[in-house]
């Protein structure tokens, strides 16, 4: 476990002057120079309606940068997280299986690059609104402020995603993206399945970094130790200091997702009918997650049934999967003719 990989300073001496890197400084000055010249060069390329697509991802950054960053100040500076990392790694690594695929199908990589920046970005905020939601304890408390509160739920970087909560989100970003460049939907979705189960395998080692989602006490050979003052201590402290050896439930769920990833790239060739490989997914990831969360103990029976939030979701993922079969299978053998996704 390794929370904070290390810590940004806040400030940068220039000339003997020393100016603000967060706020209204140097970062958010440098981010307004490269956002501004990317948008004059996808305008340029590909025409206004297109940079201004793109212009509220930009504009998140640049609140983060200006309002939210110099709140997660703990006093020694900006904590980069571990778990923050592997986030943005998950996010690179899926984003680039995606652009691999997409090119086998017409699928240039412009168009996947601005559909990853839409899915990450509304899969982080339902991912995050679900676990805030889910444990709204520790946001709204009688000592924190507003503005504390806000703070504490944007402090992404610190742990506290529902894989699940994405879903919805993420999912209508999808359906718009296909539906303004014209791109059959099955067809799109089955060229990113892939891609988002390899940035979940990536994310579950941010997740054993930050000590979340952990597994129950075990003697096997592979069982881990967390740290005093960590989560999993808390729960299942040993005598001299420290968690009881548990299960690492974080890297079971990363090698269980990334075995599911490369199973649905072997598949693709089998492939018959648009959204197959999709459907696989749908219905192999519900199943390996609710035999992991028997593993997690970090996660209440919800709604008065013996079953976790995760275990009931993915009942209901299991039965859209079902749907989903019987769906594909009314519809033709696909020709495999490409598609651009330009417009």
């Amino acid at each position: 476990m390794r929370s904070t990989l290390f810590h940004l300073p806040t400030t940068l001496e220039i000339g003997g002057v020393t100016l603000p890197l967060f706020g209204f400084g140097i970062l958010l000055a440098a981010w307004i120079l490269v956002a501004g010249g990317g948008c004059a060069w996808v305008a340029a390329r590909h025409g206004v309606r297109r940079a201004l697509a793109i212009g509220p991802s930009l504009a998140i950054v640049a609140l983060l940068l200006a309002w939210v960053l110099p709140v997660l100040d703990d006093g020694q500076g900006v904590p980069i997280r571990g778990y923050g990392v592997m986030l943005l790694v998950a996010a690179a690594a899926g984003t680039w299986l995606t652009i691999v695929r997409g090119r086998a199908i017409g699928i240039d990589a412009d168009t996947i690059l601005a559909l990853a920046t839409d899915v990450f970005i509304w899969g982080l905020v339902g991912a995050r609104l679900f676990y805030v939601v889910q444990y709204r304890e520790q946001f709204f408390r009688a000592d924190m402020s507003l503005l504390q509160s806000l703070a504490a739920i944007a402090n992404i970087a610190a742990g506290g995603l529902v894989v699940f909560g994405s879903l919805p989100t993420a999912a209508v970003a999808v359906v718009r993206f296909a539906a303004r460049r014209r791109i059959p939907l099955l067809r799109l979705a089955d060229c990113i399945a892939p891609g988002l189960l390899l940035g979940l395998a990536v994310g579950r080692v941010g997740c054993f970094l930050n000590g979340c989602c952990y597994g129950g006490p075990c003697d096997l050979p592979w069982a881990v130790r967390f740290p005093a003052g960590s989560a999993p201590a808390e729960h299942y402290p040993a005598t001299g200091g420290g968690s009881q050896p548990l299960h690492p439930a974080q890297l079971y769920a990363a090698v269980d997702a990334a075995l599911l990833a490369l199973l649905a790239v072997l598949f693709t060739p089998l492939a018959r009918r648009d959204g197959e490989v999709f459907a696989v997914v749908l219905t192999l990831h519900p199943l390996s997650r609710i035999l992991l969360e028997s593993i997690r103990v970090d996660e209440s029976p919800a709604l008065g049934t013996p079953f976790s939030i995760s275990q009931l979701v993915s009942v209901v993922l299991l039965l859209a999967a079902s749907l989903l079969w019987w769906w594909i299978g009314r519809q033709p053998i696909r020709s495999g003719a490409a598609v651009t996704g330009s417009g």
